[in-house]
């Protein structure tokens, strides 16, 4: 032990970095786009053509106007898991666009 302290996972040394860093945000909104595929899963995936951020709104460009009604009638659960995926609540809302 170096210093006297106890070594700390990596996982717990990279949460205390996210809360340090003044882009906090930023780093989150860019988690979100990063774990998409992960919460949607496949399908919902494979026909999204965009995911960006206008501020606190996640706009999604899908290929047809069925999954633009499927993800529109889901987008509060879609947000809420992609908040608790990043700790965060820095999705507000969901616009799905085709």
């Amino acid at each position: 032990m170096a210093f006297g302290r106890k070594p700390k996972s990596l996982d717990k040394l990279l949460r205390e970095f996210m809360d340090k860093i003044p882009q906090k945000t930023e780093m989150k909104r860019g988690l979100v786009l990063h774990y998409w595929p992960e919460v949607v899963g496949d399908k919902i995936d494979a026909v999204t053509e965009k995911v960006k951020f206008d501020g606190s709104k996640l706009i999604v460009v899908v290929k047809n106007e069925a999954w633009r009604y499927e993800i529109h009638s889901n987008r509060y659960s879609i947000a809420k898991r992609l908040n608790d995926k990043v700790n965060a609540d820095v999705v507000k809302d969901i616009i799905v666009r085709t």
